[in-house]
């Protein structure tokens, strides 16, 4: 396979929370090269890195007051080019975010724009007049609370900022505005990643007549959002389609450097999936997105199948990038705690039925460990929406604190109070532990990362999902190399599934858990999966899967 990122397994480093080396508390470039090791143990192609750009760090990084260096906080651009070789020496591919849609308004940018309507950066962020009444030019309101309008007494005008206040808008329009953003990404090509990951893919552009958005459809019996962002269909602010025209730019500048790749963040919720299709169909766009689709509470066989089936519906030649978790949700080891027997079954459901799907797929740090949802007290927040929002928005820091190396006072992170604290619930399954345990998630999950890297049906083949009842979801993967009928069980309690055609002598693989093969049927138990490999030439189409009754 010639496209590493194709089918690729990423594994995303939340910087500040993956190791200290110079005890501040923090975590560090220097932090993550000494443990590149973990990862490529894992399996993982490539090592994605939250942001590591000079920033106020009022969004923790996704503030960037300089596109071309490093945070002092997390080292040098010596300290990165050390990182890129050991992971390339490693076999690691290294993709680093791009949060193009807002700067800190304390970039020099910005700090040109805001002084005034005539100097030669002033149209570079998105400003526009007050109404007559002195009010925002229209209703767009912020991710993080409020209108997403900020008044400016020197330009005497509002400017936009769909997130924090402290991150104002680019104006994509502004083609040297796009011409910025590229040189930026050459500058770390040139330095040798191998791709980005680019947050808020969807944000770029905003509608340049500013029109209102409309209200979001509901059901009249739904309650209000906690955060009134979701009340609305974000027609006008962001989804617009000019972005198609600046990622064909992106894509034809990641072209020059064979091998690079792309993945992008869309954030929305009512046409995300459509939307990864339109930015990845053919070969002159996106080569991946994700979207928040699996990053929720939905937990069935009908969820997971819609998603995948609609995707390739939309772009047959396009590419997903599935993940369960991330920096920026509920860890789903507690999201979906409600549907397990315990937290090793799964943990273990969890990275078969991920590594089951068609698309590339990513990991978040402490997945492996089986992390859960760390519970926090409102005087440990950093997190802007947390603190905006509590308790119903307990904000993104429960997902975001300190990889646990050891069970030592913090984890073996650090030798001080970290930033955020690692609790006990955590310090139980560190990684120290958890080595020692041939039985541990941890190393199912270095094994299932090799079945599907040894299987090539399950890294790039074809998928075909199969008609049967809840808590069942069940899909073969066609490859060159054969055929793998992949069966879950999504509840905690046991299952048997009927199945009609399969040939005699066909058990399920040591990779699988809780099933026996009994004649015509798969007995599951709770959380229990099967991988059950066919043989090259066989037709999936002469299978026929349904829920045994009792």
């Amino acid at each position: 396979m010639t496209e590493w990122w194709r089918g690729g397994v990423i594994y995303q480093v939340y910087p500040r929370s993956f190791q200290d080396s110079n005890g501040d508390g923090v975590g560090d470039l220097r932090g993550i090269l000494g443990r590149l090791e973990h990862v490529a143990s894992i399996g993982a192609d490539a090592v994605w890195l939250s942001p590591i750009f000079p920033s106020p760090m009022d969004d923790m990084g996704y503030d960037v007051s300089n596109y071309t260096d490093i945070d002092p906080l997390f080292g040098s651009l010596e300290d990165f080019d050390a990182l890129i070789e050991k992971a390339h020496a490693l076999g690691l591919k290294v993709i680093i975010d791009q949060v193009l849609s807002h700067t800190s308004d304390k970039h020099p940018w910005f700090i040109e724009s805001k002084s005034s309507r005539d100097n030669p950066r002033a149209d570079w962020y998105v400003w526009a007049d007050p109404n007559e009444d002195g009010t925002p030019p229209n209703n767009w309101p912020s991710v993080f609370g409020g209108p997403a309008w900020e008044w400016n007494g020197a330009r005497r005008q509002y400017y936009l900022h769909n997130f924090l206040i402290s991150q104002p808008d680019l104006n994509f329009h502004n083609p040297e505005v796009q011409d910025a953003m590229l040189a930026a990404m050459r500058f770390w090509l040139d330095r040798g990643v191998d791709g980005f990951r680019f947050d808020t893919v969807n944000y770029y552009f905003h509608d340049s007549r500013l029109r209102n958005n409309p209200p979001a459809p509901r059901e009249k019996e739904t309650p209000l959002e906690v955060d009134p962002y979701g009340m609305q269909l974000h027609k006008f602010s962001k989804n617009r389609p000019e972005n198609i025209g600046f990622l064909k730019r992106v894509r034809a500048l990641l072209n020059q450097y064979p091998g690079t790749t792309t993945v992008g963040e869309v954030g929305e919720a009512h046409r995300a999936i459509e939307i990864m299709a339109e930015y990845t169909a053919g070969d002159d766009l996106l080569h991946m997105c994700y979207s928040f689709e699996m990053l929720g509470p939905s937990f069935s066989a009908e969820h997971f199948r819609s998603r995948v089936k609609k995707f390739f519906k939309g772009a047959p030649d396009g590419w997903p990038c599935w993940s369960f978790s991330n920096h920026d949700v509920n860890r789903h080891m507690s999201r979906w705690e409600s549907h397990a027997v315990n937290p090793d079954t799964m943990g273990r459901l969890a990275i078969a039925l991920l590594s089951s799907l068609k698309g590339s797929i990513c990991i978040y740090q402490g997945e492996e460990l089986g992390l859960p949802e760390a519970e926090l007290e409102y005087s440990e927040l950093t997190d802007p929406p947390g603190l905006r929002f509590w308790p119903e928005n307990k904000g993104r820091d429960g997902c975001r604190t300190p990889m646990p190396w050891t069970d030592a006072q913090y984890g073996g992170f650090s030798d001080v109070k970290p930033w955020l604290p690692v609790k006990g619930p955590h310090l139980k399954r560190n990684v120290e532990a958890l080595e020692a345990d041939p039985g541990s998630l941890l190393h199912y999950y270095r094994a299932i990362i090799r079945y599907r890297r040894d299987h090539q049906a399950l890294v790039d083949g074809d998928i075909s999902f199969y008609k049967i009842s809840e808590p069942i979801l069940a899909h073969a993967r066609i490859g060159e190399d054969g055929v793998i009928l992949c069966v879950f069980n999504l509840s905690a309690t046991p299952h048997a599934v009927s199945i009609k055609g399969l040939p005699e002598g066909l058990e399920p693989a040591a990779i699988s858990r809780g099933a026996v093969r009994e004649e015509n049927a798969l007995a599951l138990e709770g959380n229990g999966f099967a991988f059950i490999e066919c043989g090259a030439g066989f037709d999936p189409d002469t299978l026929s899967l349904t829920l045994a009754k009792g």
